[in-house]
């Protein structure tokens, strides 16, 4: 299931970035002391104890000319329609302002967990700056500082205690969910009528009409499938109708529901950085992922063509050399049919498991061809590997010493274990552990 999603919203100049990243534990926003210096929201996947959950900071939204106060609003009405948990952040330096006052009056109506985080209390005795809070009626406020990383694990402790009630999946366990992501305009929508035969999904020439993701069952020579539309993407740092700009949000939800990608490039326009942007999501998410060139019947092609735009994306998507690549037409259901059983190879090879005296056998061929590598006198060994899940198959190496296993190394591992078995369609995952 898609994991619950958290909301950073507040006035400029409380410090969502700060926060932020210090829940995600990386640097991503930028951070300033200058109201409005995150230029575009910023999502990331995060985790706290045991819980998986999304992350958004919705700091400096630019939504173009709209007055100040309309920014805010806007800011945190997108946030409400897309959290779970919104974490109301102010600044415990300044108090209670006006804003804050209108961001509150927002987050009443909105009937989500709201947690309420007092910024900037850097240390004890700041403590007392708090209780002005209480009148903006979210209950207790928790003190926190950013800058020091300071009562955070209360905050996140609290907002996990509104997280959704996990879900059994509502599909059957041999049912296929595959989802359909890329820019808007290259025809997501007509390739899931064309799969199902029938118009129902709006198709327009529009970009980004659809706005939403969309479930569409489908049953295709005995497979259940089920087929998730999300909204196009769009550049990042362009200014979009504000509905637009979570649209990529929806497209990770999307993602995470599914156990095949299909990224969906559009052959008249070729590739764009974006593309490779889209489909970065997929393959860090772990799911099994199929390259679909649409709109095929629409350039002029001869013998060489297909060959020719292969070798393009193959140099663009050199992250992605295990997905299959599929030319069709949605408009014409050109080559529509080669796309289903690809799918079914993919999502099998994402499930596959290897017995571990076999993989064994592979690891130590392939040391024998290519020998472990040394540092500083030390050579790698490399004792024995097993499977230790699926959807990505991902292996445990184990070896007296992790640090001294090369990431080349590993990636010739990684293709040897390719050759040895058909993992098309999805990525693997290595990892070294030192034996004990």
């Amino acid at each position: 299931m898609a994991k619950p999603v958290i909301a950073i919203v507040g006035r400029p100049n409380v410090g969502k970035s700060t926060i932020f990243n210090r829940i995600v534990g990386e640097r991503i926003s930028i951070v300033e002391d200058i109201p409005g210096v995150t230029r575009d929201r910023i999502y990331s996947s995060a985790e706290w104890l045991t819980h998986d959950f999304n992350i958004i900071d919705t700091g400096g939204i630019d939504l173009g000319d709209e007055p100040f106060l309309e920014q805010i609003r806007q800011q945190a009405e997108i946030a409400i329609d897309e959290a779970d948990v919104i974490i109301f952040l102010v600044n415990g330096r300044e108090g209670v302002t006006a804003a804050d006052e209108e961001v509150a009056k927002i987050l009443y109506r909105s009937n989500k967990p709201v947690v309420l985080a007092v910024n900037k209390i850097d240390n004890p005795e700041m403590r007392t700056m708090i209780y002005d809070f209480y009148t903006l009626g979210f209950g207790e406020p928790f003190p926190i500082s950013g800058s020091h990383g300071l009562g955070l694990g209360d905050l996140l402790d609290e907002a996990a205690k509104h997280f959704p009630a996990a879900k059994g999946d509502e599909y059957d366990k041999d049912t296929i969910k595959f989802s359909l992501i890329g820019r808007p305009n290259v025809g997501k929508s007509s390739l899931v009528n064309a799969i199902l035969g029938e118009d129902r999904v709006i198709v327009s020439d529009i970009a980004g009409t659809t706005r939403d993701a969309i479930d569409s069952q489908v049953t295709y020579e005995g497979q259940k499938y089920v087929i998730i539309d999300t909204a196009g993407m769009r550049k990042k740092g362009k200014v979009y109708e504000t509905t637009e700009k979570y649209s990529v949000l929806r497209a990770l939800r999307a993602i995470e529901r599914s156990d095949v990608v299909l990224v969906v490039i559009n052959a008249e326009e070729g590739i764009i950085e974006q593309d490779k942007h889209i489909a970065g999501y997929a393959e860090e998410a772990g799911r099994a992922v199929i390259i679909v060139v649409n709109k095929w019947d629409a350039i002029e092609k001869d013998e060489k063509t297909m060959k020719e735009f292969e070798k393009k994306i193959r140099a663009h998507f050199q992250f992605l050399s295990y997905a299959p690549i599929v030319f069709l037409s949605a408009i014409t259901k050109k080559r529509i049919h080669t796309l289903m059983p690809m799918i079914d190879l993919a999502s099998e090879n994402h499930s596959m498991r290897v017995q571990t005296n076999i993989l064994n056998e592979v690891i130590m061929d392939a040391i024998a061809m290519n020998p472990t590598p040394t540092d500083k006198g030390k050579r790698l060994k490399i004792y024995y590997a097993t499977q230790v899940s699926v959807k990505p198959p991902t292996f445990v190496v184990f070896v007296n010493e992790p640090e001294l296993m090369h990431f080349s190394y590993e990636r010739f591992l990684e293709n040897r274990i390719r050759d040895a078995f058909d993992f098309t369609g999805t990525p693997i995952k290595i990892f070294s552990r030192q034996r004990k």
